[in-house]
């Protein structure tokens, strides 16, 4: 039976053969003009600064655009606490939940979130990164995911700044409790764009349809798992969970954009050089 796994390939031209495309799909082919211009754009910067020059700046340019989008959560902090508007489901929410805890629930829910805390979650990024970067003898998973783990903390903090949204109130909560602000979550944020981006660098070395829907389905469905077991200990209303998802899912399509185009001027760079 054949392996699902490609046959491994060493130095650039061997991790450029396996790393432009998901299926038949090219990630170096942009189809819409601002993808062409950002593509153009690759192209010249990898010219003067390398093509990892390249992706270290469009990594940068995208945290800039991290932190924009935590600002624009400050512009809809009213609808989020308007109890009229998105946020009058996070009460009725809670206190259903308050309904089916119990003390088995309770222990394993914690300890299944601490998985994607301060502690568990740069723990999997770091294997992760040891792990694909040793078996591709290349840098680019560690700056892909560093960068993700990075910008998503960014992310997290800054919006917890800036809106200093109070959490649910300690009596509804499972201990250990947490004083920082509520939103946005930085669990649900930090799981969606961390397992996202390991998700990506997976997909990127499977042949076949099924294994690649299946590291996706298996991404999508722990980070959703991270942000629900928020709510259900009290430690965050729906809202900020809501928030956080969206943001590193945001931050993790910037970040695959910023692989895209190293990408794109790396096979430039090698055609320039063949």
């Amino acid at each position: 039976m054949p392996s699902d796994r490609t046959q491994p390939v060493h130095g650039p031209a061997g991790e450029r053969q396996q790393d432009t495309s998901v299926g038949s799909v090219e990630l170096t082919h942009w189809r819409s003009r601002l993808g062409h211009r950002m593509a153009q754009l690759a192209k010249w910067l990898g010219e003067v600064v390398t093509p990892y020059g390249t992706l270290l700046i469009t990594l940068a340019v995208g945290a800039a655009i991290a932190f924009g989008l935590s600002l624009l959560a400050v512009e809809v902090y009213d609808a989020v606490t308007d109890e009229d508007g998105i946020a009058g489901i996070d009460r009725p929410v809670l206190d259903a939940i308050l309904t089916i805890r119990s003390p088995g629930a309770d222990a394993f829910i914690t300890a299944f979130t601490d998985l994607a805390g301060t502690v568990g979650m740069p723990l999997v990024a770091v294997a992760a990164l040891v792990i694909l970067s040793i078996r591709r003898r290349s840098w680019t998973p560690t700056v892909l995911i560093v960068a993700t783990g990075a910008g998503s903390l960014l992310m997290t903090v800054a919006g917890k700044l800036l809106i200093g949204r109070d959490r649910p109130p300690i009596i509804d909560a499972v201990p250990p409790y947490e004083v920082s602000a509520s939103f946005p979550s930085g669990h649900t944020l930090n799981a969606a764009a961390i397992l996202g981006v390991i998700a990506y660098l997976l997909i990127l070395r499977r042949l076949t349809t099924w294994s690649r829907v299946l590291i996706v389905v298996v991404a999508v469905v722990a980070s959703l798992l991270v942000a629900a077991s928020r709510v259900y200990l009290g430690h965050h209303w729906v809202t900020d969970v809501v928030a956080g998802w969206a943001l590193g899912a945001a931050w993790l399509a910037l970040v695959i954009t910023a692989h895209r185009l190293y990408l794109t001027s790396r096979l430039r760079h090698d055609q320039a050089a063949a």
